[in-house]
């Protein structure tokens, strides 16, 4: 992982951590923070065609699974939060400083702002909070319903946020199709270097 990703993925996560625990009091379950994660990235392909954090999916019966987090919870190290084990495999996490939002354009920190607003409310239950943003990710994340459709537990497409792209003539792609055509585009050749 490049380290610009990894301080963008690191900032995201303590952003969302602090915010949970300033307007409840309480510190930001996995599964929760799974979502918002997911909501961020799908949200920006939909909006702007790029992903924000580029992380891995799948889709699993809560929504969807950032894979490269979930998999290292158990000693994700990092300077801006910890992940700290509860009961039955589930784990918290703990903001240790505040987030760097230098490395979001305004527009990614307006959407984790969005998301904040909409989702976390003092008066809620976190199980509550929890459950409201799992049960929205199946119905909003057209490229989750798709791929747990097809399988579940199945890595979830990108490109599958857009309908019929790869069979759409170039001058029918909306703008936010061009620009994340492009994107996947520079991503393969990134990935042939």
């Amino acid at each position: 992982m490049i380290a610009y990703k990894t301080e963008k993925i690191d900032n995201a996560i303590c952003f969302f951590a602090g915010e949970v625990y300033k307007r409840t009091q309480r510190y930001l379950p996995q599964t929760l923070l799974y979502k918002l994660l997911a909501y961020l990235d799908f949200y920006s392909i939909e909006k702007f065609g790029k992903p924000v954090l580029e992380l891995k999916y799948f889709a699993c019966d809560k929504g969807p699974l950032p894979f490269e987090i979930y998999n290292k919870r158990e000693n994700y190290e990092s300077d801006y939060f910890k992940f700290y084990a509860r009961t039955n495999n589930r784990y918290i996490i703990k903001p240790i400083k505040e987030a760097n939002l230098d490395y979001f354009s305004d527009f990614e920190i307006e959407i984790m702002n969005n998301l904040i607003q909409k989702y976390i409310r003092k008066n809620l239950s976190m199980s509550k909070i929890t459950d409201n943003i799992c049960n929205d990710s199946h119905k909003d994340i057209k490229a989750y319903k798709i791929a747990y459709e097809k399988e579940k537990n199945s890595e979830i497409d990108y490109s599958d946020t857009f309908t019929k792209i790869e069979k759409k003539e170039h001058d029918r792609l909306s703008i936010q199709e061009e620009r994340y055509l492009v994107f996947r585009g520079l991503k393969k050749i990134s990935l042939c270097d």
